[in-house]
C-alpha cells in the first residue's frame, strides 16, 4: 500500500480529515558546518514508512564525491515547466489535507484575543500570531476578510510602536517580530494595511548596521566592519544570518529591489557568512572546510576574526561547521540580492545542498543533535527552493529529488493524530506545537506554489 494512501485512510479512521482544495524563532537560530574526520555526510532519503524517528539521525553515509569546482554547473538545468510539473495530483492532495489540519489546530488554540502566544505572559505573541495568521491566510478556506485572519491583523497591529515597529518593548527581538509582521502584511494583500506596512518597512532599513552605526556597548561600525549590513535582534547589537534572512525576506516580500543598496549591504553580510574563502576574506573561511555552506556567525563581539557556528567547529576543529538552515537561509539570500543563478557563491551554495541532501534531519548538524531546528529547517527549504525555481534537485550520487513530494511525505510521516506538529528536540523553541504547526503549515503552503 503506498505511503500516500495509507497515510489517508489513518486520517480518515482518525475522523480528523478535512478535504479542501488545494491553494497554491520564538527564534530559531542556526550555524554551519563541512564533514570531518568523525562523521560523514548524508542523504538521510526517506525509505518506506520511518513513523518515529530515534532521539538522533544515525550517522551520515556518503552521498558522493566533495564537490570540486564548477560541480553545480556540470548538472544540466531543469526545464523552465519543471516547477509546475513538479508535484503530481496525489501529492497536492495530502498537501492540501495537511494544511487543513494544521490550520484547524492553530484556530483551535488561539489567545482570547485572536493572536497566537506562548505560555501565560503571552510570550512572543506578535511574532508566534504573524507565522500563525500566515499559514491560515494562504489556506484557500480563508481570506484576508476571514474574522479569524481580521481579529489576527489587529493583535498585530496593536504592536506597532511610534517608531514603526511592530514588537513588544518587553520582550526584545524587534527585528524579528517586525520582520515577521511585515510578511503577512504583505500577504493580506489589503490596501487599508499600507501605512502599517510602509512604517514596518523603513522601521527595518534602520536598524541595519551601516558605518556610523554605534553598538549598545558604544563601539562605532566603520567601514569594513564584519558586522556590516547585518541585522541583530534589536538595536544595532551582534548580527546574525538568521535575523538578517528574516529582514531580507520581509524585504524581498514587500518589494524592496535586490540592487537596492540596503539589500547589497545585507548580501555582503551573508556572503561574510559563506564557507567559500574564494569570496570570504575572514580568517575561519580560510581554514574551513570550504564546501559553500553557511554558518551563525561571521564574528563575535569579542573576536571579529572568528565566526561561530550553532552546529560547532569544522573538522579537526578548524573553522566551523556549516549545517542545512542556514545554508538554505543564505541560499535564498543570495538570490534576493539578484545574484546571478551562475554567481559562483549561488554555484557553492547549490552544490552544497546537492552533497548534504536529506529531509530526516537538519542537514550536517552533529549526530546526536541532528533533529534540532528540524522544522525551521524545513520552512527554510521551502522558501529556497521555490525561489530557485527548479522542480528537482540532483543529489551528488545522482539521485534526482522531487523535492516537493519528498518535503510533504516528511511532514506526512510527523504529523500528529490532532494535525498538529512538534520536534522532541526541543532546541530554538520547537518543543512548542503552535510555533512548529505553523513552520510545517508555511512550508507545505510553500510546496503547493508555482
Amino acid at each position: 500500500m503506498s505511503r500516500l494512501l495509507r497515510f489517508s485512510i489513518v486520517l480518515v479512521l482518525a475522523g480528523i480529515l478535512s478535504i479542501s482544495s488545494c491553494g497554491g524563532q520564538v527564534t530559531a537560530t542556526d550555524g554551519n558546518g563541512q564533514p570531518g574526520p568523525a562523521e560523514t555526510n548524508s542523504v538521510g532519503r526517506q525509505t518506506g514508512n520511518e513513523g518515529s524517528e530515534p532521539a538522533h539521525s544515525p550517522p551520515d553515509t556518503p552521498v558522493g564525491h566533495a564537490p570540486g569546482p564548477g560541480l553545480a554547473s556540470d548538472v544540466p538545468p531543469t526545464d523552465a515547466t519543471a516547477a509546475d510539473e513538479a508535484i503530481d495530483a496525489d501529492y497536492a492532495r495530502l498537501a492540501g489535507e495537511l494544511i487543513a489540519g494544521g490550520v484547524d489546530y492553530l484556530l483551535a488554540h488561539r489567545d482570547g484575543d485572536g493572536g497566537w502566544s506562548m505560555g501565560d505572559q503571552r510570550q512572543m505573541q506578535p511574532a508566534l500570531t504573524a507565522l500563525a495568521v500566515k499559514a491560515v491566510l494562504q489556506d484557500p478556506r480563508y481570506d484576508a476578510a476571514s474574522p479569524e485572519v481580521r481579529g489576527a491583523l489587529d493583535v498585530i497591529l496593536s504592536y506597532q510602536q511610534a517608531d514603526g515597529g511592530i514588537y513588544d518593548p518587553r520582550q526584545g527581538k524587534n527585528n524579528y517580530t517586525t520582520a515577521v509582521a511585515v510578511m503577512v502584511l504583505v500577504a493580506a494583500d489589503d490596501p487599508s494595511l499600507s501605512p502599517a506596512l510602509e512604517r514596518a518597512v523603513m522601521y527595518l532599513r534602520g536598524l541595519q548596521i551601516v558605518p556610523g552605526s554605534q553598538s549598545p556597548d558604544g563601539d562605532v561600525i566603520g567601514e569594513g566592519h564584519p558586522f556590516e549590513g547585518g541585522v541583530s535582534y534589536g538595536e544595532h547589537g551582534r548580527p546574525d544570518l538568521s535575523n538578517v534572512g528574516f529582514w531580507m525576506q520581509a524585504m524581498h516580500d514587500a518589494g524592496v529591489p535586490g540592487d537596492d543598496p540596503d539589500m547589497q549591504r545585507a548580501l555582503a553580510f551573508v556572503a561574510r557568512t559563506q564557507n567559500r574563502s574564494e569570496s570570504n576574506a575572514s580568517a575561519w573561511a580560510a581554514v574551513g572546510a570550504n564546501r559553500g555552506g553557511f554558518i551563525y556567525l561571521p564574528a563575535t563581539r569579542d573576536d571579529l576574526t572568528m565566526g561561530w557556528s550553532q552546529a560547532g567547529p569544522g573538522p579537526g576543529g578548524r573553522g566551523w561547521r556549516s549545517y542545512g538552515s542556514m545554508t538554505y537561509v543564505g541560499f535564498k539570500s543570495l538570490l534576493y540580492a539578484d545574484l546571478s543563478r551562475d554567481d559562483a557563491r549561488v554555484r557553492a551554495a547549490l552544490d552544497w545542498i546537492r552533497l548534504y541532501w536529506r529531509l530526516n534531519s537538519n542537514p550536517n548538524m552533529p549526530p546526536d543533535r541532528s533533529l534540532e531546528g528540524l522544522y525551521y529547517y524545513y520552512h527554510a527549504m521551502a522558501k529556497a527552493l521555490r525561489a530557485w525555481g527548479e522542480g528537482t534537485i540532483t543529489s551528488t550520487d545522482g539521485d534526482v529529488h522531487v523535492w516537493r513530494h519528498e518535503l510533504i511525505d516528511a511532514l506526512a510521516e510527523r504529523v500528529a493524530p490532532d494535525g498538529s506538529w512538534v520536534n522532541d528536540a526541543d532546541r530554538w523553541f520547537e518543543n512548542d506545537p503552535i510555533l512548529v504547526t505553523a513552520y510545517a503549515v508555511l512550508a507545505l503552503e510553500e510546496a503547493l506554489k508555482p
